[in-house]
């Protein structure tokens, strides 16, 4: 299996997940190599600008990978012009779909993101139409890195309908490893509303490589979208709570039923139902609290 953008937080967590189930995983990247003698325990590494369509094809063909998990890409809409994060992000999903299926490639899952449905990054005020969401709202993305995302799905949607290979997209939530528990659980629990900006949801990076593991080793047929969280909230209070506190009275979105009372904003079950996916780490085992 060959995990594009494999250096970084997702895509080392992935690779990881892999090759504890027994896989023999490649990694590429745009970080420069690492020459001289190999080091026990790397990974093959393959360095290469993905934008670039030969460069592309170049590095699929030599890995010759079953599977592609396509998690390269510029990971936020902070830190880079707009126009940077649309094109590196869509012209990467494009080269990497283009070149699998001209390379016969019969599995890719996408690293896609919970702003495609429009309301972490929004540019203008924006609520979901109720919580928790799932891959069923509507998506409104209005800014450059949702509407990258979006837009990766809709290349995995015509991927799939005219080549013989199927496609997951997953959808994480807000990211954290071990070292980044700290200084965002100090951050996000100080008010009700600190983390309203993502409805309060979060994913513990290894359980999210465990997801990319699960949907790389299975067979559902056409492209199926699913979304990676926590089934608790990151502030450990009720959702109805939250939710009547984020916006203004008589137009809080449609409460939903769940299993929790401090239920995440985003509704997984389609992943436990496709895969057995169930988060295992939840941010109160990195409380000091």
């Amino acid at each position: 299996m060959l995990i594009t953008g494999g250096r970084g937080k997702v895509g080392r967590r992935a690779a990881e997940a892999l090759v504890d189930r027994g896989h023999h995983v490649l990694l590429a990247d745009i970080v420069p190599a690492r020459h001289g003698p190999a080091i026990a325990g790397d990974l093959p590494y393959y360095h290469g600008d993905l934008t670039d369509f030969g460069v592309t094809v170049g590095v699929i063909a030599k890995a010759r990978p079953d599977v592609i998990v396509h998690a390269a890409g510029i990971p936020g809409p902070s830190h880079d012009a707009p126009a940077v994060v649309f094109r590196t992000n869509a012209t990467s999903t494009f080269n990497v779909a283009e070149a699998a299926v001209r390379l016969g490639i019969t599995r890719l899952v996408y690293v896609s993101s919970e702003t495609t449905i429009g309301y972490v990054t929004a540019e203008r005020p924006a609520r979901p139409d109720y919580l928790p969401v799932d891959e069923l709202h509507a998506l409104r993305p209005q800014e450059a890195y949702s509407m990258s995302k979006a837009f990766g799905e809709m290349i995995c949607d015509a991927t799939v309908r005219r080549a013989d290979i199927t496609a997951v997209s997953i959808r994480p939530s807000l990211v954290l490893d071990a070292d980044d528990y700290q200084h965002v659980l100090s951050r996000f629990q100080a008010t009700d509303v600190a983390a309203k900006f993502n409805l309060w949801s979060y994913v513990d990076a290894r359980d999210l490589g465990a997801l990319i593991a699960l949907a790389a080793e299975s067979d559902t047929p056409g492209h199926e979208v699913v979304y990676a969280a926590a089934a608790d909230n990151i502030t450990g209070r009720p959702l109805k709570q939250l939710a009547a506190s984020g916006w203004p009275s008589g137009d809080s979105p449609e409460l939903r039923p769940t299993e929790l009372d401090d239920a995440s904003g985003i509704d997984c079950s389609k992943a436990q139902r496709l895969f057995g996916w169930r988060h295992e780490r939840s941010w109160r085992q990195y409380s000091q609290g």
